[in-house]
């Protein structure tokens, strides 16, 4: 895991040294003791957790889009009798629409908040903001992806015939656990990767107006 962030850290420093080279003065130390730097340092750990939970709950409703056009085809007798042929191509659509279309506020979330707290708390604060959301999604993204992962290998595991095998009560609580498991994994934990990247790149593209 540290290697896909080693890119944010080095961008991380490149924002220290860009502000260096903006106001004239070394750029070394983040004082957290400064009531604005803390702010910052509290909003970017606390935007990891905001966006992990949009991604995750984004995952829900728009299962839930495909269970309402799933449940509308199988009012078909032919779907079941296998007479008809069930209509692929909008289940595929209404994933599409819904994944784009509930990732809107948290990507709105992640480009905007770093822009409010560099411009109105200034470049301090926006680096404290992009030390705590880097340790925190790299840790984040290290449980999601794990917890995850363990949950789907539970399931696979007992469907093997251990713990009771498929149908047991073991089995029974091993999908529900897939269930969060799969958008821990597959979701929100590869989504943190990309969030510490975006807001390390627009620290530095935008730190001018920060000074």
């Amino acid at each position: 895991m540290a290697v896909p962030h080693s890119s944010a850290f080095l961008l991380f420093s490149a924002y220290m040294d860009e502000v260096t080279a903006l106001t004239g003065k070394a750029f070394t130390v983040v004082n957290l003791a400064t009531v604005s730097v803390f702010c910052g340092a509290m909003l970017g750990a606390m935007l990891v957790f905001l966006f992990s939970a949009f991604a995750i709950r984004a995952v829900g409703q728009t299962a839930q889009y495909v269970i309402m056009d799933v449940r509308r085809q199988f009012k078909n007798p032919g779907i079941l009798a296998g007479t008809v042929k069930p209509d692929y191509a909008s289940c595929v659509d209404i994933t599409t629409k819904g994944a784009l279309k509930n990732m809107i506020i948290p990507g709105v979330i992640a480009v905007a908040l770093p822009v409010l707290v560099g411009y109105f708390l200034k470049y301090e604060a926006m680096a404290a903001f992009l030390m705590t959301a880097t340790i925190t999604g790299v840790l984040m993204a290290l449980v999601l992806n794990n917890a995850g992962g363990a949950w789907d290998n539970a399931k696979k595991y007992i469907e093997t015939g251990e713990g009771g095998g498929k149908g047991s009560d073991t089995h029974k609580a091993a999908v529900v656990g897939d269930t969060v498991g799969d958008p821990f994994k597959d979701t929100a934990g590869p989504s943190l990767h990309v969030l510490i990247k975006l807001l390390a790149t627009l620290s530095l593209v935008l730190a001018p107006l920060f000074i």
